[in-house]
């Protein structure tokens, strides 16, 4: 055992004593019982030398062997007796988790996980040395950055591996209010400072962590999102179509058929009852992330409907028609109809949202609370579709990390819930993602919700407070065997505190984070937008109903008392409707927007 010097020198000395001046009362227990993960250590103390707080509950214990130093984790304490007599020395008994050793090797102290060599009866046992608690905390070398400091110390630091707790995924759970949002842009905040070659894509259900990047991130809201509907595989837009509920299987079925020949009209391919079927659709699938009109498809549904053999189909043809219709006139749908012009924009689409380049802008923050919660499941679809598909043909030139804030809303552990094609897109993501450059954050209040298998591949996991008993054994089944005791904290841990394990942390910590400076932590630039942070003045009740209509400014704004437009003119004979040639505009593939009608395009 070695103790410091004044110049550094290191000198050895008992290891039952740290220090050659202090007195050997300072020999607190002796172990009474062991077995294969927890021992027992009895000792006396008296209330007034103050050495029972040196055995409270999460503290760390040093067990002396030859050359080893057994490290263990108070859990429990008791008295045989249960009767505390002030003026003499009290028996108590300390239950500790074994947890690891500390060897000293060419001078420092070196932590190893696991046990090679176990206390004896009557092994002494004191409290653990400074050099030793910073030793089982070390991360061996590995780059590291500062989170916070220990609970059990707080002059030594808790630190991370970036790459580690990035590429192997991470978790944060905790109940509402105990500080996951701010603990998450402080680690968000370390990372892309640590990785400046990161790209974080932040799904943000409660438009919060925008705040959190100043100068760093691209805003996109359900106004300011462009996510053409093309881009849309068949499964997330019949969730658009259908809004939540059951698809009726005959009217996806003809949308099976008919936007393949859509998308081949608007390439070229001419009029689909010119081509043979067996190369209608050229290798384009419903799937094929090409571009394609509305008004096609509208126009195959008519054209549909007018033959003699679509008896049985018409009806199905008229529904899905009018889907299509509602959708494309919904206004909360226009960042998905909103293109004036019928272009391939897929690769300015993939720069703006997933920062390629990402021009001093590594983070996008998906604003989602004024997106309609019908669609929210399909855009988290394509995201993570796009997000695993540009990582993958980027040949380990681009790294995203994808954060998903309030997890069990895309990934429920109820297969009958959710969305099946998000919760598949998340789910290769983190099985497959760490390949390629792709990794994934996950952020819930309720792991008892969350799919298992997503939680089950989190590497790193940040457990602050948990009230539930269930989501405590979710986290329970997760931690290892000789660190479980560590997890009976759960339920009374303060603001800040967490319990880290995993393959990002040297072993399993609790740890109490920085403080983020007030202007970075998440929803608070909402209450100083509100301007009255008190809350004792009335909100605008006119803007509350403009955004609750979520209708463009001008079609709201409109006067009221404004002069009617004239009545349009009774319609003709259908003889004498026919406009002559020189009317006619010429066709333009690319010259109308997406929901635009043909002329001609509707029977009477």
């Amino acid at each position: 055992m070695y103790v410091e010097r004044e110049g550094g020198r290191l000198e050895t000395t008992n290891q039952e004593r740290r220090d050659p001046g202090q007195a050997e009362a300072r020999i607190l227990g002796h172990v009474v019982q062991c077995d294969g993960s927890r021992a027992t250590i009895s000792a006396f103390v008296e209330g007034s030398d103050g050495t029972a707080d040196q055995w409270a509950v999460g503290r760390m214990i040093s067990i002396n062997l030859n050359g080893i130093r057994t490290v263990g984790l108070v859990y429990a304490v008791d008295m045989a007796d249960r009767l505390w007599e002030p003026a003499t020395r009290n028996q108590i008994k300390v239950h500790v988790e074994l947890i690891g050793e500390v060897r000293d090797i060419d001078g420092r102290s070196v932590f190893d996980r696991g046990i090679t060599a176990y206390p004896c009866i009557g092994a002494i046992a004191h409290r653990i040395r400074a050099r030793d608690l910073q030793a089982v905390f070390d991360l061996g070398g590995r780059p590291s950055v500062q989170i916070g400091n220990l609970s059990q110390d707080e002059k030594i630091e808790a630190r991370i591996s970036v790459r580690d707790t990035l590429q192997r995924h991470f978790a944060f759970v905790g109940t509402t209010g105990v500080g996951k949002s701010t603990a998450v842009s402080l680690l968000l905040r370390k990372a892309v400072a640590a990785r400046p070659g990161l790209r974080v894509l932040i799904l943000d259900p409660h438009n919060e962590f925008a705040v959190t990047f100043p100068g760093q991130v691209e805003r996109i809201d359900a106004h300011s999102l462009d996510l053409p509907f093309w881009i849309f595989r068949l499964e997330e837009l019949v969730e658009v179509l259908y809004r939540g509920r059951e698809p009726v299987v005959e009217e996806v079925e003809l949308l099976r058929d008919l936007i393949p020949t859509a998308r081949q009209m608007l390439r070229g391919g001419g009029h689909p009852q010119l081509r043979r079927a067996s190369d209608a659709g050229g290798g384009i699938t419903a799937d094929t992330p090409v571009p394609y009109r509305i008004q096609d498809v509208l126009r195959l549904i008519d054209d549909r409907m007018g033959q003699l053999d679509a008896k049985h189909e018409r009806p199905f043809l008229r529904t899905l028609r009018a889907r299509i219709d509602s959708a494309v006139n919904d206004p909360r749908y226009r960042f998905m109809f909103q293109s004036r012009l019928v272009e391939d924009t897929l690769h300015q689409t993939i720069g703006r949202i997933f920062r390629i380049p990402h021009q001093g802008r590594p983070v996008t923050c998906l604003e989602m609370a004024g997106m309609p919660g019908e669609v929210v499941n399909s855009v988290c679809s394509v995201l993570a579709r796009l997000a695993f598909d540009i990582a993958l043909w980027s040949e380990g030139k681009f790294e995203l990390l994808m954060l998903c804030e309030e997890a069990h809303r895309y990934l429920p552990a109820d297969q009958r819930l959710g969305f099946a094609p998000t919760r598949h897109a998340l789910a290769r993501i983190a099985k497959e993602g760490r390949k390629y450059g792709c990794y994934l954050g996950v952020v819930t209040q309720r792991p008892g919700e969350l799919d298992p298998t997503i939680l089950s591949q989190c590497s790193t996991v940040f457990a602050m407070r948990l009230a539930n008993e269930v989501d405590q054994d979710i986290i329970r089944s997760a931690i290892a065997d000789s660190s479980a005791s560590s997890l009976s904290f759960l339920s009374s841990m303060g603001q800040r505190e967490a319990i880290a394990f995993g393959d990002g942390v040297a072993t399993t910590m609790r740890l109490k984070f920085e403080r983020l400076s007030p202007a970075f932590i998440p929803g608070t630039q909402k209450k100083e937008m509100s301007g009255d942070p008190d809350g004792t003045e009335d909100p605008d009740l006119l803007e509350m109903v403009r955004k609750l209509r979520n209708l463009p400014r001008e079609t709201e704004q409109a006067d009221p008392f404004a002069a009617e437009p004239p009545a349009p003119p009774r319609p003709m004979d259908p003889l004498q409707q026919r406009p002559s040639s020189a009317q006619q505009p010429e066709p333009n593939l690319y010259g109308r927007r997406a929901y635009d009608n043909a002329p001609g395009l509707f029977r009477r």
